[in-house]
């Protein structure tokens, strides 16, 4: 009987949400996705000390497809960021929970998860957060539904006891009878997490429910822009039973966010972003920081020609899927003269045009203008050599506001010497982040060259060798770095699911995603502790000073 009671609570909570959902369209939703409009904005709350609450201030996010205010956020200032602080101060060092405290909160975290995950498996949920990841973030269906795909996958593999199973402690034999040494994962306490508005859900969600999973109280910030999926993902897992107190959510400029990291203090930090907020951070919170920071991501086609058109298809969804907006995207590619003889160029122009702002295979960007992608690629038509390759111009009949981008997908030819040039090298490996990649091509002789590039960049997030030269893997790969690197024909930059690691190598601050390696370096510290119980030797005395 004992063994059916879980299976019991379990069968009544879908029951209820089966009836909810008849009542009501979805039991967790406070928005009807299709009716965001100006006459109908959305409001998006902020979330602390277990309650949702307004603001006097606010920020109206416009509609990216029309610029129309569709959206009103509860924007905190810097007057209003107390109830905050306090909420984070009231957890302490040790947690709401670790293996010595409240264990039983691994549990109805695993519970949670597995809750979580049915409800993102269902259609009508996972269509709905689809959609609304389309209405601020615009990508094709396909794209924003592989994120809820993700999301749910990733809930499904913490549920039930894997939750625990990440908090797993070891034991070594001590030097004598009572001694052993324990070594535990213990959570930080209060901690923060920062998202950007590209993935509006995966991205905070994964790192949320990983700061969750290891016993921390985490206040979560979300890009404005896009904050109203995870308003409604927060609701969904309060619906599944997370207590309302354990974390808090807050919708805020990067101003008033500083200042709240400065004086809620929090044990750890948790960044995904630019590169320049990251090393900002970095120093105001004196090193108590993971990141998951910009990407100039780059692809090396190897000597070994074949299936020209598969390695076209993945080379553009690389570089222009959501139009080219994932810190993994493709930045530039390093074709083997071989590759570049082929018709591989001529392919990737036509898979290029077939997107479109329709079903939005192309669509808005939003961190670059339509001007400042246009005035970086005429720079790059300066030095001597280069090419545009395809692109190059703004999308036309459309009603993107002007505060965005709207660029057709591009490419530029830059020779690889000329790229290594001191005056150059800054230009040319400078993160767009839209639909916008470098492609250059290398001799046999020159492989050194690339790798010199390669060695030069400062991000190391993720990297393509694209070869079945088991030879040629083993000199790239032994001669770089990026902490996300696919290796061989079907090798791609972007797609990172939930089944492996996703982040960036070669630097201590280095944050991870996704899997039971890195919740544990990032959401958790080491702890040691060493049991020594005796009993003493017979006969023992008080040894000479030492």
């Amino acid at each position: 009987m004992r063994g059916r009671v879980p299976q019991i609570a379990a069968l009544n909570w879908l029951g209820s949400l089966s009836l909810s959902r008849s009542i009501h369209n979805l039991p967790f939703a406070t928005i009807e996705v299709e009716e965001i409009s100006g006459s109908q904005p959305a409001e998006v709350q902020n979330l602390v000390q277990g309650k949702w609450t307004g603001s006097t201030s606010g920020e109206t996010i416009v509609d990216p497809l029309n610029g129309e205010p569709f959206i009103q956020v509860a924007e905190v200032d810097e007057t209003g960021i107390q109830p905050f602080v306090d909420s984070l101060s009231k957890c302490p060092k040790h947690g709401l929970h670790n293996p010595f405290k409240a264990p039983e909160r691994y549990l109805m975290l695993g519970d949670i998860s597995n809750k979580a995950a049915h409800m993102l498996s269902l259609p009508k949920v996972s269509d709905f957060f689809t959609r609304l990841i389309q209405r601020v973030a615009p990508k094709s269906y396909q794209q924003a539904l592989g994120e809820v795909y993700v999301t749910q996958k990733f809930l499904e593999n913490f549920s039930g006891d894997q939750v625990r199973f990440l908090a797993r402690s070891f034991a070594v034999p001590g030097n004598h009878l009572g001694q052993q040494s324990h070594g535990f994962r213990w959570p930080y306490g209060p901690v923060a997490i920062v998202t950007p508005f590209n993935f509006p859900l995966e991205i905070p969600v994964l790192q949320l429910m990983g700061a969750l999973y290891m016993g921390n109280k985490p206040i979560l910030k979300v890009d404005s822009k896009v904050s109203i999926v995870m308003e409604q993902m927060i609701r969904l897992l309060h619906h599944c039973g997370l207590p309302m107190e354990d974390l808090d959510f807050i919708n805020s400029d990067g101003k008033t966010m500083n200042k709240l990291l400065l004086e809620a203090n929090p044990r750890m930090t948790l960044f995904t972003g630019s590169s320049r907020v990251a090393d900002k951070l970095a120093v105001d919170l004196k090193g108590r920081i993971k990141l998951e920071d910009a990407g100039f991501d780059w692809k090396i086609l190897g000597p070994d020609v074949q299936e020209v058109d598969y390695v076209a298809w993945v080379c553009d969804q690389d570089a222009y899927a959501c139009s080219g907006q994932k810190c993994s995207a493709q930045s530039i590619v390093f074709m083997h003269e071989n590759w570049f003889k082929s018709s591989l160029i001529s392919r990737m122009k036509d898979l290029a045009a077939r997107r479109k702002l329709e079903d939005l295979t192309i669509g808005p960007v939003l961190s670059f203008t339509t001007e400042a992608m246009l005035e970086h690629m005429n720079k790059l038509l300066q030095i001597p050599g280069s090419e545009l390759l395809f692109g190059g111009k703004a999308l036309e009949n459309h009603s993107i506001p002007p505060i965005y981008g709207a660029l057709k997908p591009t490419a530029i030819y830059i020779p690889l010497e000329e790229m290594l040039k001191d005056g150059n090298y800054e230009l040319v490996t400078r993160e767009i982040f839209g639909p916008f990649q470098v492609v250059t091509d290398y001799k046999d002789n020159q492989l050194p060259r690339v790798l010199e590039a390669l060695e030069r960049m400062h991000a190391h997030l993720t990297a393509a060798v694209v070869s079945n030269d088991s030879l040629f893997l083993q000199e790239v790969i032994g001669k770089s770095v990026n902490g996300t690197t696919y290796a061989g024909l079907r090798a791609r930059t972007t797609g990172a699911p939930q089944n492996h690691w996703f982040g960036p190598a070669g630097d201590p601050r280095g944050a991870g995603i996704g899997t039971p390696e890195a919740i544990k370096l990032v959401w958790s510290c080491h702890r040691e502790i060493i049991y020594d119980i005796g009993p003493l030797p017979s006969h023992w005395e008080i040894p000479p000073a030492t």
